[in-house]
């Protein structure tokens, strides 16, 4: 029996951005499920550009005429009053709210203008606030009310270049948290949905195959089912996507707890890190943790034990709201081990600097508004002429239930938290730029993560600076600019009211600031990107968890019935699936994963989802790029690794008027680069000792190839295919020039894992050309041949170009896996190789080899080469064996010329 259809007949539904994409299709399905729409959309830009009213006129005539009932109205969303009013006009109420009105400004952070970030803010924060604060007294007088806010995988984990956005839209989670915890009574309910669909801000950044399956009526479904009566579910957080469904909620750590005395220091923190982020025995938790169970365990606790102390001599460290509180104590500490400190204070920051002065420490005060970040920067500078550490701590609080909020409430709280995060960071980030040094620390709260009653301002601004850290850490990572975000638990003025003395005085701010210390000095054992929970001697580290949801087939249209029939899987955090995404590549991993989910074709094939769903993640992921730098000393010891000998000048002496780089040198800058996946993730039972390099394939991009350089690499996956017995990753690395841009070098390196295979992937792998080409030697004798001996120095030599392993070196590891002595890099025999194709016929473009066995340091190698066309057709025997060491390998020859 099919299940009864979801009807919304007599209630009446606002969907702001309704003009196109996903606001349309919401437009459209309650129009034709019996609601009264009203239809908002400005008409503008995806870049907040404009206005019209056609967008929203062409939704109103098509719910028309199929018979439904719908009004279009033309207003900014930051004008809610007159959205909601025109549903009041209209229709005599407001059942449902749906906030999905969204602009993009996407812009690195050092190139951030302040109108980035404000128009930014205005639509998606302050918009959302009106609309719903428009509703609000609607909702509450008739008992009913459901609203869904609109956040975005880049606000959940961070994204590049979207700071601005994922601010705003981490600040719309802890808003939409606090509304359902104030709606419950009233029968208010409010999610937060994160959905993945094609659109006019997606359409330019996503290829079109991926845009069709990420088509809005996948995420449609979802929200049907949250905004209709019969739903029960309320402060949850949802993503979807290319007909997949899932739920996330916060996991915090069970933590370190230690004893609130002089003996908790940032080297005593250090020493416990593993229990910081230990998640074996996870909360998942509502709101901030018991402080009176954890304080009364902590005072049991022996002493901690210190560790290295931590120095910070010489740093200049600005922190802000230092004159009291936590601010206080952060520019002791740090005072107390060396710092130059900076107390900011909009009121006093004059006797702390004392206090400091006093100690023998080095201060000065700053009385300028956090909003004015130059101005507060500026103080640093002046004085010390540098800054390295900038904690903002800045805080003002204006609570009120959401149904007496105004508008001043809302900004202020805004103003000073998250526009004063902003700004100060805007103001700080040339400078760690130009040093390559800078340490972050943002302050979010219990209250900003879970939500919290009469603080939908407060929680909507710190949850907002969350997300504004997650980008600005991955944008600084590779300056070396470090940015951490904490949730403090401490005793203050307002908590006297309502605890005892004892506690107020165990809650002391001097019991966090150790952790903040700990994260702005070079020993932090995590460095960029963490959230952490902290007070009263305890220190926890909180991530996301996130169910396996469900995937529908992606050829069978998606309703809200078929979803409510998956529901309990879709919220199911213990059957074993259950993952902890971190960033953009593992938020999308499932999406991506079911596009490959066809009805017909699921009966056909079974495969480990798991795996599959890890390789089409793994291949959408974007490398950060590995630097390397190289000068002519590094080419000379390279040429040296394979071979050349002291008589070769232009390999040996840099003066020489032809000196060069062996071409094959191009496989040693991607050999440390840092992948984008995670070899264990993609393919099963995965063991380094089970790995064999099969083949290696490199192309020389840049003719001649520069004897000194700044190269940047960038891996990616290609592909992974399975062999049943055995599974076969192929990494394609491009290495490009630091510079100007331009490519270098590109190789791809193929591996085999034996006992990896048997995951349902494809048995072959695709035809790339010349990179997965295998070279037949013709049934002649060859054109050329060159033996060579190797010196028993030769791995010695060789491994100082980067290839560290101690299998080369090491005889005790050797006899590990099975040799008798330290055998020969793969890479330096092709290298070898490589040196008697180009002193027999000259330079080439491209090379590619398959490895065929071990080559043994002092043994003698000879290469055997057929010209055919413009290939040279080539392959290697060890002499002593009379085994092949190197097989069906060729190299393409540049400009075609033959020295024969």
């Amino acid at each position: 029996m099919a299940p009864e259809q979801l009807r919304y007949d007599g209630q009446t539904v606002v969907v702001t951005g309704a003009g196109g994409g996903l606001g349309r299709e919401y437009a459209v399905f309650f129009g034709s499920r019996g609601a009264n729409v009203v239809v908002n959309d400005l008409g503008g830009s995806f870049k907040g550009e404009g206005k019209g009213s056609q967008a929203a006129d062409a939704v109103v005539n098509t719910i028309r005429s199929a018979g439904g009932k719908a009004v279009a109205n033309y207003d900014s969303v930051e004008n809610g009053e007159a959205i909601v009013k025109t549903a009041i006009d209209n229709f005599g109420r407001i059942d449902v709210l749906i906030n999905n009105a969204g602009i993009l400004r996407d812009i690195s952070f050092k190139n951030m203008k302040q109108q980035d970030w404000d128009l930014i803010m205005a639509v998606h924060v302050k918009g959302a606030y009106k609309c719903a604060r428009a509703a609000w007294p609607y909702f509450r007088k008739q008992k009913y009310g459901r609203l869904i806010s609109t956040a975005s995988a880049a606000g959940l984990f961070g994204s590049f270049g979207q700071c601005n956005y994922s601010a705003a839209k981490l600040a719309l989670v802890g808003f939409t948290e606090t509304l359902a915890k104030e709606g419950l009574k009233y029968n208010i309910l409010c999610n937060t949905i994160a959905p993945i669909a094609a659109s006019r801000m997606t359409e330019t950044v996503m290829p079109p195959d991926v845009l069709n399956s990420l088509r809005p009526e996948w995420v449609m479904p979802l929200v049907a089912v949250l905004t209709h009566k019969s739903c029960t579910e309320t402060g949850s957080i949802f993503e979807a996507g290319g007909g997949h469904i899932a739920k996330l909620r916060w996991e915090r750590a069970k933590g370190a707890l230690m004893k609130p005395d002089d003996s908790l220091t940032p080297d005593a923190i250090a020493q416990r890190w593993k229990d910081v982020n230990d998640f074996s025995e996870p909360e998942h938790p509502q709101g901030p943790a018991n402080a009176m169970e954890l304080l009364e365990a902590a005072a049991q606790l022996p002493p901690s034990s210190p560790g290295e102390k931590l120095n910070f001599k010489d740093k200049v460290v600005l922190v802000t709201g230092g004159g009291a509180g936590l601010g206080r104590a952060y520019a002791l500490q740090f005072a107390k081990l060396g710092a130059k400190v900076v107390v900011n204070d909009l009121v006093n920051p004059d006797t702390v600097v004392q206090e400091i002065q006093r100690m023998g420490g080095q201060a000065i005060g700053n009385k300028a508004n956090v909003v004015d970040g130059e101005a507060v920067v500026k103080g640093a500078i002046d004085a010390y002429g540098r800054i390295d550490v900038l904690i903002n701590n800045a805080g003002i609080l204006r609570d009120k239930a959401f149904t007496n909020m105004d508008d001043n409430m809302w900004d202020i709280i805004h103003q000073v938290h998250l526009n004063g995060t902003y700004a100060c960071t805007k103001a700080a980030w040339p400078y760690f730029l130009k040093q390559k040094y800078g340490r972050v620390i943002n302050t979010t709260s219990t209250s900003g993560i879970y939500g919290n009653f009469g603080q939908a301002n407060y929680a909507s601004a710190k949850c907002g600076i969350l997300g504004f850290s997650r980008s600005l850490a991955l944008e600084g990572k590779k300056y070396n600019i470090f940015v951490n975000t904490i949730a403090p638990n401490a005793g203050t003025a307002l908590t006297r009211t309502i605890m005892p003395e004892e506690m107020v005085q165990a809650l002391k701010p001097d019991y966090v600031a150790p952790l903040v210390v700990l994260l702005c000095s070079d020993k932090a054992p995590t460095p960029t990107g963490g959230l952490y929970e902290c007070g009263m001697g305890w220190f926890a580290a909180t991530r996301w968890q996130r169910t396996g949801g469900h995937g529908f087939p992606v050829d069978v249209k998606l309703t809200p019935e078929a979803v409510l029939e998956k529901w309990e899987k879709i919220n199911d955090f213990d059957d074993g699936r259950a993952d902890h995404p971190h960033d953009n590549a593992s938020g999308l991993k499932s999406i991506m994963a079911n596009m490959q989910n066809k009805s017909k074709s699921k009966k056909e094939k079974k495969g480990n989802e798991e795996i599959l769903s890890a390789i089409e993640s793994a291949k959408n992921a974007k490398a950060e790029g590995t630097p390397f730098e190289y000068d002519e000393k590094d080419v000379i010891l390279y040429n040296l690794g394979i071979g050349a000998k002291r008589t070769d000048l232009p390999f040996v002496y840099e003066n020489h008027d032809n000196f060069q780089v062996l071409p094959t040198f191009g496989v040693i800058p991607p050999f440390n680069s840092v992948s984008p996946f995670s070899m264990s993730d993609i393919v099963p039972n995965f063991s380094p000792m089970m790995l064999l390099h099969g083949e290696q394939f490199l192309e020389i991009r840049k003719f001649p190839i520069p004897t000194g350089a700044k190269l940047v690499s960038y891996p990616k996956l290609i592909e992974v295919v399975d062999k049943g017995a055995a599974g076969i990753i192929v990494t394609g690395t491009t290495t490009k020039d630091a510079n100007t841009g331009e490519d270098i070098f590109y190789n791809e390196s193929t591996v085999f894992i034996r006992g990896s295979g048997g995951f349902g992937g494809p048995s072959k792998g695709g035809n790339r050309g010349p990179s997965t080409a295998v070279h037949k030697p013709p049934q002649r004798a060859p054109d050329a041949v060159v033996e060579e001996k190797t010196t028993e120095e030769q791995a010695a030599i060789y491994r100082l170009s980067g290839d560290r392993n101690p299998l080369h070196i090491d005889p005790e590891f050797s006899k590990v896996g099975g040799f008798k002595v330290p055998i020969l890099h793969g890479l330096c025999f092709f290298g070898i190789s490589g040196k008697h194709v180009l002193q027999s016929f000259g330079a080439f473009k491209n090379i590619k080899v398959r490895f065929a066995g071990t080559v043994l340091p002092g043994q003698t190698l000879k290469t055997e080469m057929w010209k055919t066309g413009n290939t040279v057709v080539f392959q290697t025997k060890v002499v002593e064996t009379g085994k092949l060491c190197i097989s069906g390998a060729g190299a393409e020859l540049l400009g075609g010329g033959s020295k024969l």
